[in-house]
């Protein structure tokens, strides 16, 4: 396939369908924060990035609670990295299991980026959702190249349309394939 780039893209990457939206960062370490930013930004990412230090954090600003509340200054992000081990309570499985137990929310992608090699771990967040499953390389080359395959993915792909707040947008399936979605008798 064929890529164009569009007048004034000087890289595929910097063009991707969804390059003005929100990239909510989820990590407890300052320095981890840091890295996970400066190699977002070193691999072209102009989105803006927000950065919340646990999975409490996350869930308030998903919801757009307590200091998330304005929209304007902190948007429903269309793309979530997020840390596993952070305080007990407040980890990246409660983020994952918050959006799939909320699935009026648009069903954003949420890449786990986990310094845990533990098989029930990458097992668990599979089965909570997660997009996919990075494990924390040691070096920063590793990382930013690891996140440009994941953003630059992504980035690329169609996502549902959301309102301000994360929820879908109802949209009229009559005449569509997706009309068929939903239906039990099409799925038994």
């Amino acid at each position: 396939m064929d890529h164009q780039r569009a007048p004034g893209c000087r890289e595929f990457h910097n063009c991707a369908v969804n390059s003005d939206q929100t990239i909510l960062v989820i990590e407890d370490d300052p320095s981890d924060q840091f890295f996970v930013q400066e190699a977002l930004r070193m691999n072209g990412t102009t989105n803006p990035i927000q950065l919340v230090g646990d999975g409490r954090q996350a869930v308030a600003y998903l919801k757009g609670e307590g200091d998330y509340a304005d929209r304007a200054r902190f948007p429903y992000p269309m793309f979530i990295i997020t840390d596993l081990k952070m305080p007990i309570g407040a980890d990246g499985f409660m983020v994952l299991g918050y959006l799939k137990s909320h699935p009026e929310l648009g069903g954003i992608p949420a890449v786990v980026l986990s310094a845990s090699r533990d098989r029930d771990d990458i097992q668990k967040a599979y089965l909570l959702g997660a997009g996919c499953y990075l494990v924390k390389p040691s070096g920063f080359a590793d990382l930013r190249a690891r996140l440009k395959v994941v953003c630059d993915y992504w980035m690329g792909c169609e996502l549902p349309k959301l309102d301000p707040n994360g929820k879908r947008v109802v949209t009229s399936s009559v005449g569509k394939l997706a009309e068929s979605f939903g239906r039990a008798k099409d799925f038994g």
